[in-house]
């Protein structure tokens, strides 16, 4: 079988260890997770990056031979595409998103534009068949029953973009603070290296998602293969001793990623001690509330831009008699709020003189910080009554 050197070599495929001289073939299968080899056809100026292995963002440049998988992508605030019913080489497909998932697309967003377009020269093939990311997984692990999981904390949202990570690390970064050690995982969505990063980061020891399991995108998977995926998952973060684990769900609870089935999951659900509700707005809350109630799902707190206004913060409370805390404005109360429902959640037993002090440490903090808070709201307002005098 012929060979070809590659330029880049997608974030997705990063557990294969690929060589950049790839052997590759021209009997292609369009298969989920199958590797494939591309040219790029086009440069665009937005959405123009490629992460790759080490999760390094690099510029695409039209004529770059690159590394990715088939997979297929259902974003409410991004590209759409499919994996396609026939493939073949010469095909034109798309590059769906930063990690390298490609298939086809025949939609234009409208900030975003056109995916970029890649030509298919071939597929990755080892001992005489094509490489596929399921070639590269961690163990299954069918049932949660047994396992000494520890505490979860889960991060769910009304959609993308709602706050979720940027949320969900601040809670990490915030009970790391406090010497708890913290797993993250994200369970659902588009594979990209860039949120396990973001978790590492902020204090996770180790992180995991369903990348590790070879699927590279949930979009679309059956729910009986996204809780399996989901255990496996969390199954396999056990190593290391962790505390507790925070839990990502990429995408919103209505979608196509397979948020649901996890969340309805009761192995799953009889770990989780708090949840985490991201929205971007007070509609979403309101819906998300009672879409998930309706289902029998509870919400511990809220967070994401519809804390962004004490207007917001007033009406949660107020209506659903929930903590809602803005993850950007106040990280520490987040922390200390999600370490008290923990320490509640589990009778005092996230245990521990050591974890005891560091509930009573983060409420004094919390406390701290809400009186700041309304310090800082207070100067604002004053500031905001000034400027607006100096424009009369």
């Amino acid at each position: 079988m012929p060979t070809l050197r590659v330029n880049k070599i997608a974030s997705v495929a990063y557990r294969l260890n690929l060589s950049r001289k790839l052997e590759i073939t021209e009997d292609l299968e369009p298969a989920s997770g199958n590797v494939v080899v591309v040219k790029v056809l086009s440069e665009k100026r937005v959405y123009n990056e490629l992460e790759l292995e080490n999760g390094r963002l690099s510029r695409l440049s039209l004529g770059n031979i690159i590394v990715g998988a088939l997979g297929r992508r259902r974003a409410l605030q991004g590209f759409v595409g499919e994996v396609p019913e026939s493939i073949k080489v010469g095909d034109t497909l798309h590059l769906l998103n930063m990690g390298g998932v490609i298939g086809f697309s025949h939609h234009v967003h409208k900030d975003l534009g056109h995916a970029a377009a890649v030509e298919v020269l071939g597929m990755a093939v080892k001992d005489g068949r094509i490489v596929n990311l399921r070639d590269a997984v961690i163990p299954a692990v069918e049932s949660l029953k047994g396992l000494a999981v520890p505490p979860v904390v889960m991060v769910s949202g009304s959609c993308m973009n709602s706050g979720k990570t940027f949320a969900g690390s601040q809670i990490i970064q915030e009970l790391s603070k406090n010497g708890l050690a913290v797993h993250g995982a994200k369970l659902s969505g588009v594979a990209c290296r860039r949120d396990q990063i973001t978790m590492e980061d902020h204090g996770a020891l180790r992180t995991a998602s369903f990348l590790e399991a070879g699927i590279p995108s949930t979009a679309g998977l059956d729910p009986e293969t996204m809780v399996r995926v989901a255990r496996t998952v969390l199954g396999n973060l056990l190593d290391g001793g962790p505390e507790v684990i925070i839990i990502e769900l990429g995408d919103g609870i209505i979608g196509d990623y397979g948020v649901m089935p996890i969340l309805e999951d009761p192995e799953i659900g009889e770990r989780v001690k708090v949840h985490l509700f991201c929205a971007g707005d007070l509609v979403s809350v309101w819906g998300g509330h009672r879409f998930l109630a309706d289902r029998k799902i509870s919400i511990s707190l809220v967070s994401g831009p519809a804390t962004d206004s004490p207007v917001g913060v007033e009406y949660i409370q107020r209506t659903f008699g929930l903590p809602a805390v803005n993850a950007r404005l106040h990280p520490k109360v987040l922390g200390a709020e999600v370490l008290k429902q923990l320490h509640e959640a589990t009778g005092g037993a996230l245990p521990a003189d050591r974890r005891e002090r560091g509930v009573e440490r983060v409420e004094v903090g919390a406390a701290r910080n809400r009186n700041e808070g309304k310090n800082r709201e207070n100067k604002d307002s004053q500031d905001s009554q000034e400027i607006e005098g100096k424009g009369k």
